[in-house]
């Protein structure tokens, strides 16, 4: 091995100190919440109802978790299917392909809020919906939309050439190499964007302010105005009156993306083994 080039050594000093100052902002981020967060948790924050003397967020976990599954249920076919019509079924510089990759590129790169403000003018006004659960959802599906279809497709071309030749030696058609084949193989890659589309979810206030509102109790209608935790804290550090219970629900907030990330970790791993 040769001595590295004074040029090498610069760059790989950078990503070092690069590495090391990302994760350093990410520990502060998070003792700042744990530190602010911790001592003011109590069990008053955990009650079913909430008020406004006990401020609790059980409500909104209940709604948290119920928008995480929803959405998803919405988006992650959609998305698939996509990625699978694109990648797998149309060739290569075909317009439309080419057109829907430009589309998806686009709502990617569209703020929040507008996407709050587009689903307040359709969902909720014109379609009637008002301030309810469904409309945040679908809001919500489209918004992470480009991030499953980006994903998925990735996950797909990175599945070996060799699979499909091998499933169509055998006699499998198409539909069967791709569904028995290709998607299985490509569904860790599927998962981390699932992972990314959740931490999404959870974190989206603007959406969800024009949309599903912000009534502090368990949805019992998809037609029901509802608050996610991060709404939730939102309105709570917005009021002034209750910045420690914020903390306390951002501590909550955290522990719930480490889980469902933790969670869809594992899964991808016991898929990847098979």
């Amino acid at each position: 091995m040769g001595s590295k080039k004074p040029f090498d050594i610069v760059l790989v000093s950078l990503t070092w100190i690069f590495a090391a100052l990302t994760f350093t902002a990410l520990l502060f981020i998070i003792a700042h919440i744990l530190i602010g967060g911790i001592p003011h948790l109590s069990l008053t924050l955990f009650e079913t109802r909430h008020t406004t003397q006990n401020v609790s967020m059980f409500p909104a976990i209940i709604s948290t978790i119920f928008m995480v599954f929803s959405t998803l249920l919405l988006a992650v076919p959609l998305g698939i299917f996509t990625s699978i019509y694109l990648v797998e079924y149309m060739y290569s510089g075909n317009k439309l392909v080419s057109v829907i990759r430009s589309a998806v590129e686009l709502l990617a790169g569209i703020p929040s809020v507008v996407y709050g403000l587009f689903g307040f003018l359709l969902f909720s006004q014109l379609l009637g919906m008002g301030w309810s659960f469904i409309a945040g959802s679908i809001t919500l599906t489209i918004m992470i939309l480009p991030v499953v279809i980006r994903t998925t497709e990735e996950a797909l071309k990175s599945v070996s050439d060799g699979y499909r030749e091998g499933g169509y030696a055998l006699g499998a058609g198409k539909l069967r190499v791709v569904f028995k084949i290709v998607l299985p193989s490509a569904v860790p890659g599927i998962l981390s964007g699932v992972i990314l589309a959740t931490g999404r979810i959870v974190g989206e206030t603007a959406a969800l302010i024009f949309t599903a509102g912000t009534v502090p109790n368990i949805p019992d209608s998809l037609t029901s105005s509802a608050r996610t935790l991060a709404v939730h804290m939102w309105v709570l550090s917005n009021e002034g009156h209750h910045v420690n219970e914020a903390y306390a629900t951002a501590v909550i907030l955290l522990l719930i993306v480490l889980l469902i990330n933790t969670i869809s970790a594992v899964i991808a791993r016991a898929i990847a083994k098979r």
